[in-house]
């Protein structure tokens, strides 16, 4: 049967949804290259609320780093895909913090958590109160058992007045780090309150700062994250990182081609898009395992599409189309966020990425995926 979508344009297609699911060979552990997904989290829809603290539902919202640990990614948790900062308070995140990290050593599943400053509600004024706040957080999360994700912060763009106070922050923070980190650059596009990160807008003389952090800790660096949807300065940027520490890609619009690499190197993963496409990138790098590129590229290259669309401007409500995929696939059993975000995007953009996921086999299920859509077009006054 086909379904009729509404578009942006205000006027309507008509699709025919696929009627079997996919199915990939998967061959487990993953070798040749490091993969998180960066996860979201489930609501409570009984009492999640846009202007209150989130609500989680802690069994669901396991059972999909469940889903994801059995597909052999590990889980980045309580990052900017998990509603940092958007719905999802510095409270919450510590409980998911704590939590996902017991669940991880219970299966053997590999996890790395973010350590930023939310807790600061209030403007920081001094360098040292934005210090002591991530310092707080590196403690939960090592405490926790994790890997560290040192996040890029809103306090600290705020106060620091350029390049030293960067180098001196992050500085302390790997002095004192147990083990060796994650370094996050997130970019504007994905968060505003970012803009001028390293202590300047030009984006080269940021990297020249950020190249500086890690070369002066080498040992406490275990990767760094590249989230500036720029393909080609990210890979400017991995080969001139010292040996040993590794590029995890963020890049949502260029992740197949970074990953794959060339004769200079290749790119780790930390993405938000693996958390709906953990099936299909699962079966992709278990293909580049064995020397198969071409298969690689066969499975992750038609799933760009679905990324773009989700990634699109405004970038940082990407997690509105994470979270409506999950419900669609059968991970959880209503379309609703915390923070009331499940109202960020357009009925006529859900339903765009609805298509594009149908067409690359995202869905266990599709009959249930088309009755879900179906089920949101009828909230919608849309006769499908």
């Amino acid at each position: 049967m086909s379904i009729v979508l509404p578009e942006e344009s205000g006027r309507t297609r008509t699709y025919v949804p696929r009627s079997e699911p996919l199915t990939h060979a998967t061959d487990l552990p993953l070798r040749s290259r490091v993969v998180y997904s960066a996860a979201h989290v489930v609501a409570d829809p009984l009492r999640a609320a846009a202007d209150a603290p989130a609500a989680v539902d802690w069994d669901a919202t396991l059972a999909f780093r469940r889903h994801l640990w059995a597909h052999g990614l590990g889980v980045a948790e309580a990052m900017d895909t998990a509603q940092r900062g958007m719905g999802l308070d510095w409270a919450g995140a510590a409980e998911l913090i704590r939590r996902s990290s017991a669940e991880a050593r219970s299966v053997g599943g590999r996890i790395a958590c973010g350590a930023g400053t939310d807790q600061l509600t209030a403007p920081a004024v001094t360098l040292a109160e934005v210090q002591a706040a991530y310092e707080e957080q590196l403690a939960v999360v090592e405490g926790a058992g994790s890997q560290a994700v040192l996040m890029a912060s809103r306090a600290l763009t705020a106060v620091a007045k350029g390049p030293d106070d960067y180098l001196e922050v992050y500085g302390h923070l790997l002095r004192q780090a147990t083990e060796p980190v994650i370094l996050h650059w997130l970019g504007p596009m994905f968060d505003p309150a970012l803009a001028g990160y390293w202590g300047s807008d030009d984006l080269d003389a940021a990297t020249e700062t950020f190249l500086q952090v890690i070369a002066a800790h080498p040992d406490k660096v275990d990767g760094v994250k590249i989230s500036l949807l720029d393909a080609q300065r990210e890979v400017d940027l991995r080969r001139r990182l010292p040996q040993g520490v590794r590029c995890y890609t963020g890049d949502d619009f260029h992740y197949p081609e970074l990953i794959e690499g060339d004769a200079q190197g290749f790119s780790h993963a930390l993405l938000g898009i693996f958390d709906p496409l953990a099936p299909v990138a699962s079966a992709a790098v278990s293909a580049l395992d064995t020397g198969d590129a071409a298969g690689f590229r066969g499975l992750l290259d038609p799933t760009v599409e679905l990324s773009r669309h989700l990634f699109g401007a405004p970038t940082r409500f990407y997690k509105t189309g994470v979270v409506f995929l999950a419900w669609l696939a059968g991970h959880q059993e209503h379309f609703a966020m915390v923070g009331g975000l499940q109202s960020a995007r357009s009925l006529p953009h859900l339903a765009r990425a609805y298509e594009l996921a149908d067409r690359v086999g995202l869905f266990p299920d599709p009959a249930l995926a088309e009755s879900r859509m179906r089920d949101l077009l009828t909230v919608y006054g849309v006769d499908a």
